[in-house]
């Protein structure tokens, strides 16, 4: 038996010390530094890293020399999740889904297995057996398909399995659960995550099979292990949503194949995830009647625009200092929006509590938004409801100027293909627009108070 060293990790970053340390000099975190036992021995031959001689070793060569070829992604039935990746699975990626426990996560990557017509697909998990596995599978309706279930976490049997299976798709559920002989710390562990993760990214980089992994997530919202796991990685997706709400959303935080600012949108069911094709239907309440303090505004999220409901509650401060409260949207930006009706729209709104709320859970960055939530807390102030096929696009000045925004003529047509009537915009995004090309009315303005006078008389 070879002599056993041990030695400290940070279980926030991840940072190695050889000593207890009260706070990480790396994150700054406190008492996040635990001892974890190194095995130093040779390996035995399971592991997918110990596999590399000296004739396999990797030689470098001139990026001229290279040979490249153009690889075609894998299409699956999810069109949601083909968008969150770039247009498809990358041969030879990891990718990382990470989110809430009981969000959804091994719904998505059990429907997605199920789905993959022609691939054999090996799924392997360290939570559940092989019977609770397919008691799952029995509630989606999904067609068979060459998927393998496999309930096993020790990363050496999986290799050895993996060598003669041969899989052309991987799935591990979950890699905080996995654990490897080169380790003697317990799975979950720092040392044990980063391991596992090493073994998984060289299987996949020389075999050219696409591994997704499913990530905990620690309380304060993080991925659960040393953040290393997520450099390491090529794709990160986060699973969002309430438990108690029946929408789920999967967003890219990195994606080396891809864009980073894509979304696909779920609804939980009895019998699985359902992709939301139009989520503005979703995020757009139903009303029998038209109410003040609602405006409905356009989004970008990536390349996908969306209608979303802006809801303001504007009412008579009663305890001397105004509330402002904001849901899914930055404070600080409508403190600055509550400034410029004030200053530039002669609005009375010092002494005021201001509520707003982004109907659909979502968290808003879109700063062409502005319009839709300066019309949402004039109507509230007013008590003068906005007509519902009334939309808006535009950003807001300091000045009280309605500014450009990126990407109008799919925020335009997306308001269109919804039955809006009018859509307020900047003029100085008409440049190059053909307005009467759209069966909507497009009304360029450039102060607010040609919005206010157009929507609220």
């Amino acid at each position: 038996m070879a002599k056993l060293k041990t030695t400290y990790f940070c279980q926030n970053c991840g940072n190695q010390a050889a000593k207890w340390l009260g706070r990480c000099p790396s994150c700054g975190e406190w008492n996040t530094f635990v001892e974890e036992v190194i095995q130093k021995e040779e390996p035995d031959r399971g592991s997918w890293r110990t596999t590399v001689t000296a004739k396999t070793a990797a030689k470098p060569k001139a990026i001229h020399a290279i040979q490249y070829e153009e690889q075609e992604r894998v299409q699956t039935t999810d069109g949601e999740l083909n968008r969150v990746l770039g247009g498809g699975i990358v041969p030879g990626s990891l990718v990382l889904i990470g989110g809430e426990p009981g969000i959804g996560k091994s719904t998505l990557l059990l429907q997605i297995a199920l789905s993959l017509q022609g691939q054999r697909v090996l799924y392997v998990s360290g939570e559940e057996s092989e019977q609770q596995i397919k008691m799952r599978a029995e509630r989606l309706p999904v067609p068979t398909s060459d998927c393998y279930i496999m309930a096993e976490t020790s990363t050496q049997n999986i290799f050895r399995t993996v060598e003669h299976f041969e899989p052309e798709v991987l799935i591990i559920d979950s890699i905080q659960t996995m654990h490897s002989s080169l380790v003697e710390s317990g799975a979950g562990s720092v040392s044990q995550v980063r391991e596992c993760t090493a073994e998984l990214m060289k299987y996949a980089k020389e075999s050219g099979v696409p591994v997704f992994m499913i990530g905990h997530i620690t309380k304060e919202g993080s991925l659960a292990g040393p953040k290393v796991l997520e450099h390491m990685v090529d794709t990160v997706l986060t699973f969002e949503g309430d438990r108690h709400t029946t929408y789920r959303i999967l967003r890219t935080t990195k994606n080396r194949f891809g864009s980073t600012s894509e979304l696909g949108i779920y609804e939980m069911l009895g019998t699985g995830l359902r992709q939301v094709t139009k989520p503005s239907e979703i995020l757009i309440s139903q009303r029998e009647e038209a109410l003040s303090g609602i405006a409905i505004g356009s989004m970008m999220e990536g390349n996908r625009p969306l209608l979303i409901e802006i809801q303001s509650l504007v009412s008579v401060a009663n305890y001397g200092t105004p509330q402002r409260s904001s849901t899914g949207y930055d404070a600080k930006r409508v403190q600055m929006l509550l400034a410029v009706l004030e200053k530039r729209g002669g609005f009375r709104l010092g002494q005021q509590d201001v509520f707003l709320n982004v109907a659909g859970g979502l968290k808003v960055e879109d700063p062409a938004i502005d319009l839709a939530v300066c019309s949402a807390i004039v109507s509230s102030y007013e008590d003068i409801a906005i007509s519902p096929s009334i939309a808006f696009a535009a950003e807001v000045g300091l000045g009280g100027e309605v500014r450009a925004v990126s990407r109008v003529d799919a925020r335009i047509a997306e308001a269109e293909k919804l039955g809006f009537k009018e859509i307020y915009i900047s003029k100085y995004n008409t440049k190059g627009l053909d307005i009467g090309s759209y069966r909507i009315k497009v009304r360029p303005v450039s102060k607010l108070d040609e919005v206010f006078q157009g929507v609220l008389l």
